[in-house]
């Protein structure tokens, strides 16, 4: 950046180029210290009721969280033992790191008399109270990031397809049971609580799609983000399907 200065005699040049690199800088030198960490978790080869995309969205996810400057731990078709080692070292890594954490799930998840379960593969589930022991308490992925203590933490959950017990269980319910926010969380869900999400129809969820397009845009605050990936899937779904969010964050988060 120039400027001329002086009056009525020969301008001088003087550059800010130098301060102003220093600035953008010591900018971009504030952002990348901020540790990220996630865990990205898709589950698709069910026996029952197998899922095309969840692979695909944990893939792709993770890979557009590593551009993004987050350090990922990634887990695809995972039985119950694996994704809770999964959490475990989820755990550490962001105790030890710090700053923000992410948690993203892609897969069957259901709800049990208002609480949310996250399924793995290979389960065995003949019976609604076996489902507590055999799926994954979505309120432990909390209570690890509690245990972590950094801070900031976001939690999406693209797990509200078709339930696949509701014909074998009476009270299992569709979708996902509605999720508090504890201080410093936002937590994301691909549809309104109680209603059941796309798979959909290409290489991606249409909710997963809306979200990895929405990441790529510079200077969105984490809400915008979700805001606009709630409009894109509206519009591609012909307004039938409406991504949720609760949120107790405080302060700003960009991806980009």
């Amino acid at each position: 950046v120039r400027f001329w200065i002086g009056r009525g005699r020969r301008p001088k040049l003087r550059s800010w180029a130098g301060g102003f690199g220093l600035i953008l800088l010591a900018f971009a030198g504030t952002v990348l210290a901020e540790p990220r960490t996630a865990l990205v978790i898709g589950n698709g080869a069910y026996r029952d009721a197998p899922l095309r995309n969840p692979v695909n969205d944990a893939r792709d996810m993770a890979a557009k969280l590593r551009e993004l400057g987050f350090q990922v731990i990634e887990r695809f078709d995972a039985d119950r033992q694996t994704m809770r080692m999964a959490l475990r070292e989820f755990e550490q890594q962001l105790s030890q790191r710090r700053g923000v954490g992410l948690f993203y799930y892609a897969g069957h998840g259901v709800q049990l008399k208002g609480q949310n379960y996250l399924i793995p593969v290979g389960v065995d589930i003949h019976q609604e109270f076996e489902i507590p022991d055999e799926g994954v308490d979505a309120d432990a992925v909390l209570r690890a990031m509690e245990a972590a203590g950094n801070g900031f933490n976001i939690v999406i959950l693209d797990a509200c397809r078709n339930n696949p017990f509701v014909r074998s269980f009476r009270s299992t319910q569709q979708g996902l049971a509605q999720m508090d926010a504890p201080t410093g969380t936002f937590v994301a869900f691909a549809t309104a609580p109680g209603k059941t999400a796309a798979d959909g129809s290409g290489a991606n969820g249409l909710y997963t799609e809306a979200l990895l397009h929405q990441f790529q845009t510079p200077g969105l605050k984490l809400e915008d983000v979700f805001k606009r990936t709630r409009a894109e899937v509206l519009k591609a779904s012909s307004q039938q399907q409406t991504p949720w969010e609760n949120s107790s964050i405080v302060g700003d988060f960009y991806f980009v």
